[in-house]
């Protein structure tokens, strides 16, 4: 069992440094035992992007999430990820054999996507009750290839991929499983756990700047509503958007029902939003390309943000709290 503390030496070689295999050119100085900085060559022209983004709500594949998290916003920026730093805080009581396994599942999709871990920090506390990561993301960009939240014109194309709620219903469908097999079928709520091969949108934002963009914004915490109010906000534009365009898989309907939350105001990693010119366009490049997308609205003049549902008319407002914490807090009200 590992102390409290920073992680001795010999668990730091053994079950993290030991675990990272991916490695890229541009690190002159990767995770070594008493570095305590990273060093990264750019070429000329081009421009370092960071990332940072904590996981806390939910202690599954934490190694995972913390990757892709990172990894999609720096994707959202048009950059491509090389590097990631982990700050990784375990409760009393976690065994090694667990660190290893986030570390695992940290190089597993890593060496995916080609991203090197090049550092961090690891210690056990009791200021925690779960696995808290902290990830942060290095990419690099031309510098007249950046694609930023605030770049929605009027008269864009507002496009999305795959599906919303893919992250949440993942995470719901781990965390209250066994109240889920009793509600479902079985094959349905593996499907809903299965949801998590899909968090990445590095190949969405690869395929989407090779046609152009005008803005993209990966679709976290607040979901889809959250995103739409984000980009427009960011712009300064108004937008008119067909909820019944919206694609949703049918698990993630069914789940938000038994739960009583929204699937547009649930947490969606996975899912890309973006806008562009050609949205048709930049939707046949992604589906070619094997990724769900479809055009859902368009960018607008003006401030109005307008949610359309067959004839009836509501407007977006500012994001409220992801749609999660209430299955969340719901299992520990228990």
């Amino acid at each position: 069992m590992l102390k409290v503390g920073k992680v001795p030496e010999s668990v730091l070689t053994r079950s993290i440094i030991r675990q990272i295999k991916t490695k890229r050119d541009e690190i002159v100085i990767g995770a070594r035992v008493g570095e305590d900085c990273a060093a990264i060559q750019l070429a000329e022209g081009e421009l370092f992007v960071t990332s940072t983004d904590p996981i806390t709500g939910t202690g599954h594949d934490v190694g995972a999430l913390s990757v892709h998290v990172t990894a999609n916003d720096i994707a959202s920026s048009g950059a491509e990820v090389i590097g990631i730093m982990l700050s990784i805080l375990l409760p009393e009581g976690t065994e090694e054999s667990e660190l290893r396994q986030i570390m695992q599942q940290v190089e597993e999709v890593c060496g995916r996507l080609n991203i090197q871990t090049v550092g961090g920090h690891t210690e056990v506390t009791s200021v925690v009750n779960q696995p808290v990561i902290t990830a942060t993301g290095i990419g690099k960009v031309r510098a007249d290839k950046l694609v930023t939240t605030a770049g929605a014109m009027a008269g864009d194309d507002v496009v999305i991929t795959k599906w919303i709620g893919l992250e949440g219903t993942s995470i719901i469908a781990k965390e209250e499983e066994e109240h889920l097999r009793r509600r479902f079928p079985a094959s349905l709520v593996d499907t809903a756990k299965g949801f998590e091969q899909f968090l990445s949108v590095v190949a969405d934002a690869r395929e989407a700047t090779a046609v152009g963009v005008t803005a993209m914004h990966d679709v976290t915490e607040g979901g889809v509503f959250g995103a739409l109010w984000e980009v427009a906000e960011a712009s300064g534009v108004g937008l008119d958007v067909e909820l019944l365009d919206i694609p949703v898989r049918q698990e993630t309907v069914e789940i938000c029902e038994e739960y009583g939350i929204s699937p547009y105001q649930l947490i969606s990693s996975g899912s890309m939003l973006i806008t562009a010119k050609n949205g048709p366009e930049v939707v046949r490049r992604l589906k070619a390309a094997g990724i769900n997308a479809a055009v859902i609205g368009k960018v607008t003049e003006g401030r109005d943000r307008i949610l359309r549902n067959g004839d009836e008319v509501r407007y977006l407002t500012p994001p409220v709290a992801d749609e999660l914490y209430k299955v969340i807090r719901r299992k520990d009200d228990k």
